[in-house]
């Protein structure tokens, strides 16, 4: 399959995301992940609606989604799905495990024949950090802040709950203005920093 050269500004966010997040993160604590996390309320599809540039996803033009299963170990089993600039489907499978008994809210996400995420335990790369009351909306980020995650069951929401998300973005170390909203059918169709939304 041909694939694409991503556009410039897309690239160019990536860098400036990682530029502004690699700036007094390194010895900061982790953010703290939600009190109690009700995995079977949090299972099912969610679709990405803003997110910190990740080299993983950078070639995901629109409609990202991630579906979360019970697996037969008692894991989550992860389905990531998008489509790609040239129109296609980006996909990978992959398994989260509970780091965190207590809260369920920190896990370790591994992708098999992905270097550097094969391994299906390891330390915490996924934390719940913030979610909406009826599990309608969720903030997930790794505990060194790098990456971010808007992830909601719809594919818009309205300005009253994106407020909500920036404030818990903030709460969770980050700036709002270096994730980039996710173009979603029935959403968001437009890139641009989620502070300029």
């Amino acid at each position: 399959m041909r694939t694409r050269r991503l556009p410039r500004t897309t690239a160019l966010f990536a860098a400036l995301a990682a530029g502004l997040l690699g700036a007094g993160t390194a010895n900061a604590a982790p953010p703290a992940p939600v009190p109690a996390l009700d995995l079977d309320r949090y299972l099912g599809e969610w679709r990405q609606l803003a997110a910190i540039p990740q080299v993983f996803n950078l070639d995901c033009a629109r409609d990202t989604t991630a579906t979360y299963t019970l697996d037969a170990q008692g894991d989550i089993g992860v389905y990531n799905r998008c489509r790609t600039w040239a129109g296609g489907t980006s996909e990978i499978r992959g398994t989260a495990t509970v780091n965190d008994p207590v809260t369920n809210a920190q896990l370790h996400v591994s992708f098999p024949g992905v270097p550097g995420q094969d391994e299906r335990a390891g330390a915490t790369n996924y934390i719940v950090t913030a979610l909406g009351p009826d599990y309608e909306w969720a903030l997930v980020t790794s505990p060194s802040r790098l990456s971010g995650f808007v992830l909601a069951r719809t594919p818009s929401l309205d300005e009253a709950t994106w407020q909500r998300i920036d404030e818990a973005i903030r709460t969770a170390g980050q700036d709002p203005c270096v994730y980039l909203v996710s173009p979603t059918t029935g959403g968001r169709t437009d890139l641009r920093p989620l502070c300029a939304r």
